[in-house]
């Protein structure tokens, strides 16, 4: 009798662990945040071919920002990373300061839209006479690819824009392909956002109607880091305010009805919490193609931050309410759940 006990105990041990460990292996995984290892700022999110791409800035001093790494995954989980995908010796004029890279695809090519060498002016709040190189090349410039991992190759051989239009630095390019098939570019640091009409072949740009290249579409609270997304035929204008250096730094938005404007201010959606991380700001967004499931990627410092360039990429749930408004973005250690696209 005592051996039958013992018997029905480790028969009924072994399908309580079974059922245990069958649970665990069936939940669904989430992302984590950060996503993946390593010092990375300023991260543009899209998706190519069935797969999402996030191409960021490396978070170093200015003089180690000579490449860009790119890295994408499948289901949000598990990202692959692709390593130094352009690099300054493939752009003789770019030095260091490799920031904020954009992506777009046209014509089956990849084009790498990016700032460097932090170029300055005495139009600028940081210009130091003692230091700085006034016509400084300099600025925007673009990468071209057959594929989104690359290897890029400089598309110009030599910036795109190299000039200071309207008191905006050169710096956190968004490339924007609107319903009509234009792309437009919206660029700026120092408080000033620029808004620009690529030409057929992304060799220069289209004149507004009053002959300027750029007019500016500097909202409230602006100081860098542009990004905007089209739902439900609202256009959405994003923004970082704030420093990037500090826990100042958030992220706000703007609405209108044309990619043009006029954008109404919305207010901000994303900020420090200082129970999970502070500095979060210079995002992007990420919709799955075909349904209404958004993701909102930016970076953040952990708690606690021990240096400046201590700066990892995050992902977060966007939504919205009834009237289309941006819910406030909680940032949070779990991230998101795996999600697959599915082939149209």
């Amino acid at each position: 009798m005592m051996r039958l006990k013992f018997l029905i105990i480790i028969l009924s041990t072994g399908i309580l662990i079974g059922c245990i460990n069958t649970k665990i292996v069936g939940q669904p995984k989430s992302s984590g945040n950060p996503i993946f290892q390593g010092w990375y700022a300023d991260p543009e999110g899209i998706v190519y071919n069935g797969e999402y791409w996030i191409f960021p800035t490396y978070s170093a001093s200015y003089e180690n920002q000579v490449f860009l790494d790119a890295f994408s995954s499948k289901d949000l989980v598990n990202w692959k990373k692709h390593v130094s995908i352009l690099d300054t010796s493939k752009v003789k004029w770019a030095k260091e300061a490799m920031w904020a890279p954009s992506s777009i695809q046209k014509d089956n090519k990849y084009y790498l839209f990016f700032s460097a060498n932090d170029i300055q002016s005495p139009e600028g709040p940081w210009w130091n006479p003692e230091k700085d190189i006034e016509n400084e090349i300099g600025g925007i410039g673009i990468g071209i690819a057959d594929k989104p991992e690359g290897p890029y190759k400089d598309y110009l051989g030599k910036p795109l824009i190299n000039n200071i239009y309207n008191k905006a630095q050169p710096i956190d390019q968004f490339v924007f392909k609107d319903v009509d098939g234009t792309f437009y570019i919206f660029y700026g640091g120092w408080g000033h956002c620029n808004l620009g009409v690529l030409n057929e072949k992304f060799t220069g740009f289209v004149p507004w109607e009053d002959g300027t290249m750029f007019k500016e579409m500097t909202p409230k609270g602006y100081i860098e880091g542009p990004f905007v997304f089209l739902r439900n035929d609202k256009y959405y204008f994003m923004w970082s305010e704030g420093s990037w250096t500090d826990d100042s730094y958030k992220v706000a938005y703007a609405t209108a009805d044309k990619i043009t404007g006029p954008y109404e201010r919305i207010g901000t959606i994303l900020e420090l919490d200082k129970d999970v991380a502070t500095g979060a700001g210079h995002n992007s967004v990420i919709n799955v193609p075909g349904i209404d499931k958004w993701y909102m990627i930016y970076h953040r410092r952990p708690i606690p931050n021990e240096g400046r360039d201590h700066r990892v990429t995050c992902i977060d749930k966007l939504e919205f309410d009834d009237n289309g408004l941006i819910k406030e973005v909680k940032m949070t250690f779990e991230g998101v759940m795996g999600f697959r696209i599915t082939p149209e």
